[in-house]
């Protein structure tokens, strides 16, 4: 059993960042592949990026060269570095834990990208 709470989101700028920090708690955390996704009104939950056990990583189209998934496992965190955001970048940003066919989530925190 993982818990996942989700930090950072707010109210930013067109061409502003931020920073979403997960941090995890209850197993073993470098064990898990972790990823972000997000969610906008009236729409489905999409990936935004992931980062495997090993360091691996992998991101949505939309966000390539603007959005970085990492992870600290000393802290047991997740981080999704925001850069160039977009008025289409404004979501529920979730925190995903994944180890074989067990995925867990986190609560989600708002990101919302207006002038």
């Amino acid at each position: 059993q993982v818990q996942l709470v989700e930090s950072g989101g707010g109210l930013v700028q067109p061409g502003g960042s931020l920073r979403l920090s997960c941090a995890a708690s209850g197993s073993i955390f470098s064990i898990y592949t972790m990823a972000w996704h997000r969610q906008a009104p009236g729409k489905r939950r999409e990936l935004v990026a992931s980062i495997t056990s090993g360091g691996s990583t992998n991101s949505a189209d939309s966000v390539k060269g603007r959005f970085t998934i990492s992870r600290d496992n000393a802290k047991n965190t997740v981080y999704l570095q925001m850069n160039s955001l977009k008025p289409e970048d404004t979501a529920v940003y979730y925190c995903r834990a994944s180890y074989y066919n067990n995925n867990y989530w986190g609560q989600g925190t708002q990101v919302t990208v207006s002038s």
